[in-house]
């Protein structure tokens, strides 16, 4: 049975997911700012940013499925605590630090100790009622969203008026609020302790035998891959639509940030209408709705049009996540739903990684606007994989369903 806290365990953990994403995305405003008048950094400032920024995506990725398999075996919410309170302690130390290597050094171990978000993740997807996950899942993709969104903007203003490092400390206090609701706000009472912690690798041999999961796993890269795969383009793009040069920067913030204005938006909705019909079929439609979506902006070269089509996007792109996680509960049995949500964790993190060098390079071969295409018949080939596998899909979906019931029963 499922324990009466589960609205509580959604709001608190919303605010702290909320809070972690925040944190993040704070230093991206003034990141290679920071590098070069904090820590003397001049040549070679571009490559610099960029180890500073990918090498936490590549840590976390490489360690999630780790801490997933800790998860599965002691609980979600010593996940959360663990997490919340070292991401804390190493953001307080980024405000103190003045070499550069000892810098990429500390954002290494940001990625390594990271977990808070799949940890939150798998805690409301496992506990809440089996009618109300979409919902739930749906809710708390906005948290994160709705963190991306606000932080640089945050971010922006604290630098400017307080300085970078103490932009830095306001970041280990959102993460220590963070913390302290996990610790004190949520309680996971449905957990069922596995009797030995599993092996990376062999959690990676059973993510692969259960298809439905391996699938998503794909899904899940792959549409996050499609929207960061512009976050290198999209200012030189606006730029190329006649935007003047000292507005680019906001343009392009503003034109970004409406794909996760439009997920704050849908993606709770798309969660009710998933427990409705399906949440296969949700993310059969927002792949569809994503891919056209990307292709309709290689028709347009107005900034308004522009912006008009990146926020439709986003109303469709809404529904994958969400609907992502639900599915993935569905497919998983709970003994191993830490462990898929960090795997998830992982795929999504390589994607980000991966994406804005891919971007990059792909801009400087071709026109931006072809790269909209692609990336719309990249989404658009998912959707058919997924309508031609829609059965296989259907069927584990249920079935693992269907035995969670029974022994819940």
């Amino acid at each position: 049975m499922y324990h009466l806290y589960w609205k509580r365990n959604l709001v608190n953990l919303w605010i702290g997911v909320l809070f972690c994403s925040m944190a993040y995305s704070v230093s991206i405003p003034f990141l290679p700012i920071f590098l070069n008048t904090e820590m003397g950094v001049n040549d070679h400032l571009e490559l610099w940013s960029g180890i500073a920024f990918g090498i936490t995506f590549l840590a976390s990725a490489l360690i999630a499925p780790f801490w997933g398999s800790l998860a599965d075996k002691y609980g979600r919410k010593p996940m959360l605590i663990r997490s919340g309170f070292s991401l804390a302690v190493l953001y307080l130390v980024c405000a103190f630090v003045t070499d550069p290597y000892v810098f990429v050094g500390v954002r290494l171990f940001q990625g390594l100790l990271s977990g808070f978000i799949p940890a939150a993740i798998a805690l409301v997807g496992t506990g809440s009622p089996e009618d109300k996950t979409g919902y739930a899942l749906g809710i708390m993709a906005t948290a994160g969203a709705t963190g991306s969104i606000i932080g640089p903007l945050i971010g922006g203003v604290v630098s400017h008026y307080y300085g970078n490092r103490n932009a830095f400390l306001f970041s280990a206090a959102l993460v220590l609020v963070s913390a302290l609701i996990a610790t004190f706000g949520t309680r996971e009472d449905s957990f069922k302790k596995t009797d030995t912690r599993s092996h990376v690798r062999d959690d990676i041999k059973e993510a692969m035998a259960n298809r439905p999961l391996y699938f998503l796993l794909i899904l899940a890269g792959l549409s996050t891959f499609s929207v960061m795969i512009l976050e290198p383009l999209i200012t030189v793009y606006v730029l190329e639509m006649g935007v003047v040069r000292s507005q680019a920067s906001l343009s392009s913030g503003i034109v970004f940030s409406a794909v996760g204005i439009a997920a704050v938006l849908m993606a709770p909705r798309w969660g009710r209408i998933g427990g409705r019909i399906g949440f296969a079929q949700v993310l059969l439609i927002g792949l569809i709705g994503s891919g056209i979506g990307n292709i309709l902006q290689f028709f347009v070269t107005n900034f308004f049009g522009f912006g008009a089509l990146r926020f439709g996007y986003g109303l469709f792109y809404a529904s994958v996540i969400p609907a992502i996680n639900a599915m993935t509960v569905e497919v998983t049995k709970p003994e191993f739903r830490g462990r898929a949500f960090s795997l998830n964790q992982s795929a999504t993190q390589l994607a980000m990684m991966a994406a804005p060098l891919i971007g990059g390079l792909l801009g400087s071969w071709m026109p931006i606007r072809w790269i909209f295409v692609l990336n719309g018949g990249m989404l658009l080939v998912a959707a058919l994989l997924l309508w031609a596998k829609g059965k296989e899909v259907f069927t584990a979906s249920h079935k693992a369903t269907d035995t969670d019931v029974h022994s819940a029963g």
